[in-house]
């Protein structure tokens, strides 16, 4: 189990670090006008799912990084929000 946890944490972090650039760039630019509404909806309610999944299932890897991919996640979607034209 010590290998599958590993590659959940490499994998985890891989997808949850890829929302890094876009954070920084909407907050830099003060503009989400490139970032679908209906995809951050979408992607951030799957993400909060994961995280309800992982804490069913106590699986710390899902766990983790869904917890850190949602607040990521969130903070692009309100930015998204206030930013909107």
């Amino acid at each position: 189990m010590e290998i599958a946890n590993g590659i959940g944490f490499v994998a985890g972090t891989l997808t949850t670090i890829a929302f890094l650039p876009q954070l920084e760039r909407t907050w830099r630019t003060k503009s989400a006008d490139d970032m679908s509404l209906a995809m951050l909806l979408t992607f951030t309610t799957g993400v909060f799912l994961w995280l309800i999944y992982g804490l069913y299932l106590m699986a710390w890897p899902v766990i983790a990084t869904n917890a850190i991919t949602f607040v990521l996640t969130l903070a692009i979607l309100v930015l998204k929000i206030r930013y909107q034209k």
